[in-house]
């Protein structure tokens, strides 16, 4: 082989191509790893209700390391979602030095039981808020279902100017909910949304001028409800013989 002058010239190009290979590769490596390539201009946008332009600077200072080739968009983007009011964040590299990051905010719509709040995409998510949101208690999994029956129930009972206070949902997929008056309305499985039609039809013309305090609605019952009023007392039958 040593006498093969082909061969010879073969294996020269070969090792002459690999070493150039391992040159530019070394050359990248470096230049990629290089100070001469900072993130300089970190532009942060969208719109901020909950999220501080403090809690971002801190991000943005302490949790972001690398150049601009080497900076992990994975772990920045994770980075900035850990802040509770966070929903998403995107993040882009913008030639030569620039790092663009867009920040999308929950919208609460209410309150989980006792701990964290619900999205309007029926997400929960773990933040503190002073706003009066109505507050659901349901099976693990049912936050989508609830905010559903949020968006169906809130029209509804808007026809008669109330509002959902709370609202049960149990594991038989059985619905209750307390109003912003304090009435309590049992509402089964079921045709729900039209038992609850049914209570708004009639509230507002009868219910609501009756002279007693209403604590529990049944509309369970197929072509009418139950009421519970605690201040009412039947007339006795001597009273009702006399009138």
């Amino acid at each position: 082989m040593w006498d093969n002058h082909a061969v010879l010239r073969a294996l020269a190009n070969m090792l002459l191509l690999a070493a150039l290979l391992m040159l530019l590769y070394s050359a990248g490596v470096w230049l990629t790893h290089s100070p001469l390539f900072p993130v300089k201009r970190i532009a942060i946008g969208g719109q901020f209700v909950k999220v501080t332009p403090v809690q971002l600077k801190y991000i943005a200072q302490h949790e972001l390391s690398g150049t601009f080739f080497t900076l992990d968009i994975n772990k920045t983007r994770g980075a900035f979602e850990k802040l509770p009011w966070v929903r998403e964040a995107q993040v882009r590299r913008t030639w030569p030095d620039r790092l663009q990051i867009t920040i999308a905010e929950h919208v609460a719509v209410a309150r989980w039981g006792e701990s964290g709040l619900i999205s309007k995409e029926g997400r929960w998510f773990d933040a503190a808020s002073d706003q009066p949101l109505p507050v659901l208690f349901g099976p693990a999994g049912s936050e989508k279902e609830m905010v559903q029956a949020l968006h169906t129930f809130g029209p509804v009972l808007a026809q008669a100017r109330l509002k959902v206070r709370q609202l049960w949902l149990s594991e038989r997929r059985a619905w209750k909910m307390e109003l912003d008056n304090g009435v309590m309305l049992e509402l089964g499985r079921g045709p729900v949304k039209e038992r609850l039609a049914r209570f708004v039809e009639y509230w507002p013309r009868s219910l609501a001028t009756m002279p007693y305090r209403i604590e529990y609605i049944d509309l369970r019952y197929p072509n009418g409800f139950a009421v519970k009023m605690p201040d009412y007392k039947a007339a006795s039958t001597a009273t009702a013989n006399k009138l």
